[in-house]
């Protein structure tokens, strides 16, 4: 018994010095230091990130007015155009034949014409002497008229066979990016069949959709901005110019949003972000950084989308020179921060950077902020 107790005190003695030598290199470690923001400035907006695709804000589609046979197509699709540019061209050799026809009967018409004019003023000279019947002259009246008839419908066709040999050109109607080439080489079309489809390289919109919830904060005519996936640094500007009253799908509301500016470099088919700026629901707030929330957990779901969520951030105390665990309430993102509407007032300063490394409690050594 005496040796069990003997040892039992051996082991408590090996314990207390291990505490005693962990607790000097506590007290030996040096403290972390810690990167703070300042909480300062309010925020009465938050905005919101919609992906999408850039596409033309219409699309022309291109068809000959006359029938005929293609040349060789050359275009391609993506190729720009400028107004009067030749799409497409037909064959002019039957268009060419038609005109040569109606003039040759517009010739015939004249002559015939011509004829019925002199006989109709010998039938007025011989009923004047009375050599022939009123009945004969009233004949060569109408003959006359006819015959002038036929040749005005005659001149007319010939006018028209003329307008469809300069059809034979389909030209671009305005400035534009081929976006489609609906034809072969030498195929033959049809009036009015498709043979390729042009957008204006200066109006583009994105459309996306949205919940009831957002859309009903929507108007027509609210300003938003579109930036580039490829290319973050361009960023236009736009509004929104329609807005879906019936869902496409369940909650699903369409918004489209049209630019009021733009840029050589954008095409239709990019990726695109469109943000929107909202009121913020709590009235005001502060911007954090994104490196400011504590990443343990889960957000818990919200009922509406406006409504604010709850986060964690690690608060400064200077009484203690410690951080503490504080909850606040996110209601959204304004450009690359969080915005809090509540558990922050001005004054405060919340850990920056390094929150994985910190815990409740622990002591640090404020850093100088930085420019």
């Amino acid at each position: 018994m005496n040796k069990f107790i003997l040892f039992l005190t051996t082991i408590i003695a090996l314990a207390a010095c291990k505490d005693e030598e962990q607790s000097a290199k506590n007290e030996d470690a040096p403290v972390r230091g810690l990167k703070t923001i300042l909480i300062e400035d309010v925020e009465r907006s938050t905005v919101r990130h919609f992906p999408s695709v850039l596409q033309p804000a219409s699309v022309s589609a291109l068809s000959f007015e006359v029938s005929g046979k293609l040349k060789e197509v050359s275009l391609k699709v993506g190729e720009q155009v400028k107004q009067g540019d030749v799409i497409a061209e037909l064959d002019p050799t039957s268009l060419e034949l038609n005109v040569e026809n109606m003039q040759a009967a517009v010739d015939v018409a004249k002559a015939t014409a011509e004829n019925a004019a002199d006989d109709l003023v010998r039938q007025e000279k011989l009923l004047a002497n009375g050599s022939v019947t009123k009945v004969a002259r009233d004949d060569a009246r109408t003959e006359a008229a006819r015959a002038a008839a036929q040749l005005t419908q005659a001149e007319k066709q010939l006018e028209t066979a003329k307008e469809d040999l300069l059809k034979a050109d389909l030209k671009a109607p305005f400035n534009g990016i081929i976006n489609t080439m609906d034809v072969d080489s030498f195929a033959t079309v049809s009036a009015g069949s498709p043979i390729a489809t042009i957008y204006a390289t200066d109006a583009f919109e994105v459309s996306f959709s949205v919940n009831y919830e957002v859309v009903s904060m929507l108007t027509v005519g609210k300003r938003a901005t579109v930036r580039l996936a490829d290319n973050p640094s361009v960023v236009l500007d736009a509004v929104v110019s329609e807005l879906g009253s019936r869902a496409d799908t369940v909650s699903s509301f369409p918004v489209v949003v049209t630019l009021t500016d733009t840029e050589p470099s954008i095409k239709a088919g990019m990726a695109v972000e469109v943000s929107i700026e909202f009121v913020v629901p709590a009235g005001a707030g502060f911007t954090v950084p994104l490196s400011a929330a504590i990443k343990e957990g889960q957000i818990e779901p919200k009922e509406r989308i406006t409504d604010p969520a709850p986060m964690g951030v690690y608060v400064y105390d200077p009484e203690t020179s410690t951080v503490k665990a504080h909850e606040v309430m996110v209601a959204g993102v304004r450009e690359n921060s969080l915005l809090v509407v509540e558990g922050l007032k001005a004054g405060d300063r919340i850990a920056s950077a390094g929150v994985s490394f910190l815990r409740d409690g622990l002591k640090v050594k404020l850093l100088p902020d930085t420019e």
